[in-house]
């Protein structure tokens, strides 16, 4: 029996303001969709399941590149200096990931840029791993 695929548009009207998620990559049928790529307002997708990030100004560092230093245009296949490579790993390591991994870790895991999966990144768009495996860090567009 085939299961029809489930639609998720996250922020649907643009209102949803300081929220932060990672989509972890799984066979769920259900499909997140989330605008992304600053002015391009490219709309990408990825089927797993939704993690909630905590926090406050959560993505006021991956701003700080794809607002300030890129002025929104950060889109998939861009050229990365290694400053703002640097700069975009430290801001993914700094998230911690509540409710994924193991049951018994004292402290919640870090968030890692998957570097393999690099030519997908555009802002509110990153490639991530997570304890659970290989997702998309995703937060509100700045177009």
């Amino acid at each position: 029996m085939t299961v029809a695929k489930r639609y998720v548009y996250l922020d649907p009207d643009g209102c949803g303001g300081g929220w932060m998620f990672v989509i972890v990559a799984a066979p769920t049928g259900v499909i997140y969709q989330s605008q992304c790529g600053g002015h391009a307002c490219a709309q990408y997708e990825q089927e797993g399941y939704l993690v909630p990030l905590y926090g406050t100004d959560l993505d006021a560092d991956l701003n700080k590149i794809f607002v300030g230093e890129l002025k929104g245009w950060g889109m998939r296949g861009q050229e990365w200096s290694t400053g703002v490579l640097d700069r975009l790993r430290t801001a993914v390591d700094d998230l911690a990931v509540y409710g994924s991994g193991a049951h018994e870790d004292l402290y919640p895991p870090s968030l890692v840029l998957d570097e393999s999966r690099l030519t997908e990144a555009a802002e509110a768009w990153i490639p991530v791993l997570t304890p659970d495996g290989p997702g998309v860090l995703v937060w509100e567009n700045s177009d």
